[in-house]
C-alpha cells in the first residue's frame, strides 16, 4: 500500500509558499440547524477557486529539472486544469490542458486566465483523460492525472494537516468524491494520524462511480448522468490508485440527489453568504442527509470549490424560487 501519510507530509512543506492555508469557519447557523458543531473548510477561497492547486503544485514542484524542460499536459473538467495552468504559469513550465467538449465555460475561462494553451477533446471526462495520457506518451510530455497520482494525492491531503492544526477534536469529515484524489489524501493521512475520525465520501446520485466500485470490489465502468457537481462527474481510469486507498481508509459513502445539492448551495448562500460549486454542495448535502448520526459532534465539511457557472447558479435560484 502507498505511504500516503509520508507523501502528504512532504507535500505540505513543498507547497507551503504557493497555496493559501484556508480558514476553517465555524458555522453557528448550520450548527443550530443540524444539531452538530459544523465547521467549513473553505477551499472555495483557495487560489483558482478550488483545492486542486495543492495537488497540481506538489506534482509540478516534484518534477526533476530535466522533466521541467519537457512540456506538461493534463485533462480536466475544469478545476484541475486551472490549477495546473496556474502552476505552469507561476513556475514558467510549458504545458497544454485538455478539457471535454462539454466543459463548463466558466471553468474553461478560468483555465484561460493563465495563458496556457487549451484544447477540447471528447464529450466525457474519462475519454478526455485517456486521450490526454496517450497524447503525452506520443509527444514525450509529462502527464499529470487529476487524481491517479501519488504526488497529486499528497498535495490534496495537505488539507488534513491544516485541519489538525485548526481544530483539536474532529469527529467526522465530509469530502466530495470524483476520481478520489482529495479523499485519498485526506483519509490516507488522517487514518494513520487520528484513526477515530470518520471519513465520509460524498457523491451525486447521478455519478456514484467510486461508491458503486467500492461496493462491487472493483473499478466499474458505468454510465453517469449530468450533475450540478461537474467537478465530481464521470469515472475513474482503470487501475487508479485512489480505489485501493478508498477501500482501506474511507468509512462510509453517502449519495445525494440533484435537488439536495441545490438545497445545500442555497443553504450556504443564505446562512454563510458564501458561493460554492456543485461538488462542495454534495459534501454539505451529505451532512444534511445524515446529521442525525452526528448530533453534538465536531463535523468538518470540505467546501472544495467555488467555480459554479452562471447557468448552474441560475438553475439553483430558480429551484429556490419555485419550492
Amino acid at each position: 500500500m502507498f505511504n500516503v501519510k509520508r507523501e502528504v507530509s512532504m507535500a505540505f512543506e513543498r507547497i507551503k509558499p504557493f497555496v493559501r492555508e484556508t480558514m476553517l469557519d465555524y458555522s453557528l447557523p448550520l450548527s443550530n440547524l443540524l444539531g452538530c458543531q459544523a465547521f467549513l473548510k473553505c477551499e472555495n477561497l483557495q487560489y483558482t477557486g478550488s483545492f486542486k492547486v495543492r495537488g497540481a503544485f506538489n506534482k509540478l514542484l516534484a518534477l526533476t529539472s530535466s522533466e521541467r524542460l519537457q512540456e506538461v499536459t493534463t485533462a480536466s473538467t475544469g478545476n484541475h486544469g486551472a490549477a495546473v495552468a496556474f502552476g505552469l504559469n507561476k513556475l514558467k513550465i510549458p504545458g497544454l490542458v485538455f478539457v471535454p467538449e462539454n466543459a463548463s465555460k466558466t471553468k474553461v475561462d478560468n483555465i484561460l486566465n493563465y495563458h496556457i494553451p487549451l484544447k477540447h477533446y471528447g464529450n466525457d471526462c474519462m475519454i478526455t483523460e485517456l486521450y490526454a495520457r496517450e497524447y503525452a506518451v506520443k509527444n514525450h510530455m509529462i502527464y499529470i492525472s487529476p487524481y491517479n497520482d501519488l504526488e497529486v494525492i499528497g498535495g490534496q491531503g495537505t488539507i488534513a494537516i491544516e485541519l489538525m492544526k485548526q481544530l483539536n477534536n474532529i469527529d467526522a469529515i465530509f469530502v466530495p468524491i470524483g476520481g478520489g484524489g482529495l479523499i485519498s489524501g485526506i483519509a490516507g493521512y488522517l487514518k494513520e494520524t487520528a484513526p477515530h475520525i470518520k471519513i465520509i465520501g460524498c457523491l451525486p446520485e447521478n455519478s456514484p462511480v467510486m461508491a458503486e466500485s467500492i461496493h462491487a470490489g472493483r473499478i466499474l465502468d458505468i454510465e453517469t448522468k449530468e450533475t450540478l457537481s461537474d467537478a465530481t462527474a464521470g469515472g475513474m481510469e482503470p487501475g487508479s490508485i485512489t480505489f485501493e486507498i478508498c477501500q482501506k481508509y474511507v468509512d462510509d459513502y453517502i449519495l445525494v440527489s440533484e435537488n439536495e445539492i441545490k438545497q445545500a448551495i442555497i443553504a450556504m448562500i443564505k446562512n454563510q453568504h458564501l458561493l460554492i460549486e456543485g461538488a462542495a454542495g454534495v459534501a454539505l448535502a451529505a451532512l444534511f442527509k445524515s446529521a442525525s448520526q452526528f448530533q453534538n459532534k465536531n463535523v468538518v465539511v470540505i467546501l472544495s470549490g467555488a467555480n459554479i457557472s452562471l447557468e448552474n447558479l441560475s438553475s439553483v435560484l430558480d429551484y429556490y424560487e419555485n419550492n
